[in-house]
This record gives structure tokens, C-alpha cells and sequence, in this order.
């Protein structure tokens, strides 16, 4: 039986290096099995965590503020495995993948010691550059901080134009980690 697998895909390019890969692994999950569910956060209207702590009344609707977050929530509950999709900026992941992942929180309040739903995870970055260490610093903090195990990483430099990640071995290893899924 497949796993369920969420992609947060934070690219505000639909079809940019970071989607390319999120498509590729995308595919590999697929076909092996697996339920495949992306959100592409550019074309959603979230806003950023209030930091009130008024969440996680109700498991259906955990945060108080009612946007395309409740389009999310459900399938987060659910999913396995989350794919931490992102192109790189100023050295971390986009606005949009952090103005998601911080709203993940009102699904911890639901429990009363704020623990976080145990989950699988995968990051796919593309970069202009090659300097990842911040991203993965906070990546590989995810175990540690949330209880996530990592699955992988792929990380995919010197790709600033759209297209750039066409015929790059990154795009097979994605494809890969997702069929490995």
C-alpha cells in the first residue's frame, strides 16, 4: 500500500527549477504506488502566523484565521511524508514555504503538549548558487525539533534561470528518491 505524500511546493514559479523537480519526484512517487498531493503556496491566499496561540480548538479547522490554510490542513493530517519544496533565498527556504510551514503549528496546539503529527520528510531546493548549509541546518533540525526522519535531500545548484535544471542529474536523483518512496 502506497504512502501518502504532501508537497509544499514554495517556488513562486509554476514552471521553474524548483517545480521541475517537484515534478520529477512527483512522478517517481506516482509511480510506485503512492497518493501525491501538491500545493503550489504562490497561487494561495495564506497569511503569515499571528503567534496568538488561539489555535487548535477544532482538528477540522485548527487556526483561527480562515484562509487557503484549511484547504491544507486536512491533507497535512493525513500525509506520511511532507515534501519541503523551495527555491533558495538569502541563504534559507522562500517567504511562501516559511509563511506555510509556520501556520503548520496551529495542527500541533491541537494536542495539549503541542506535539507535532510524526511525519516523513523530503526537502527539493534548486539555488542560483551552491551555499545550502542554512537551509539544511534548519532541515536537519526538523528531527530534532518536531520528531520528522528525513528521507533525503536534493539539492540543486547553479540553476538561476528558468530551465536551467534541464539535463541535470538532480532531476534523476529526485526522480529516484520519489520512485524509492
Amino acid at each position: 500500500m502506497g504512502k501518502k505524500i504532501l508537497i509544499l511546493n514554495g517556488s513562486p514559479r509554476r514552471k521553474g527549477n524548483t517545480s521541475a523537480l517537484v515534478s520529477e519526484f512527483a512522478r517517481g512517487a506516482t509511480e510506485s504506488g503512492n497518493e501525491v498531493r501538491e500545493f503550489f503556496l504562490q497561487s494561495m491566499n495564506i497569511h503569515g502566523c499571528l503567534g496568538c496561540y488561539g489555535g487548535g480548538k477544532d482538528i477540522n479547522s485548527p487556526c483561527v484565521q480562515k484562509d487557503d490554510m484549511q484547504k491544507i490542513y486536512p491533507v497535512y493530517r493525513e500525509a506520511d511524508i511532507v515534501v519541503l519544496a523551495t527555491p533558495l533565498y538569502y541563504w534559507t527556504i522562500s517567504g511562501q514555504l516559511k509563511t506555510c510551514f509556520d501556520r503548520l503549528f496551529a495542527v500541533a496546539e491541537c494536542n495539549e503538549d503541542y506535539r507535532n503529527p510524526q511525519k516523513e520528510t523530503v526537502l527539493l531546493m534548486a539555488a542560483e548558487g551552491h551555499e545550502f548549509e542554512e537551509s539544511s541546518y534548519w532541515y536537519d533540525r526538523l528531527e530534532q525539533h518536531l520528531g520528522w526522519k528525513s528521507l533525503g535531500k536534493v539539492l540543486c545548484g547553479e540553476v538561476a534561470g528558468i530551465g536551467d535544471i534541464k539535463g541535470r542529474k538532480e532531476l534523476v536523483t529526485a526522480y529516484e528518491l520519489g520512485k524509492s518512496m
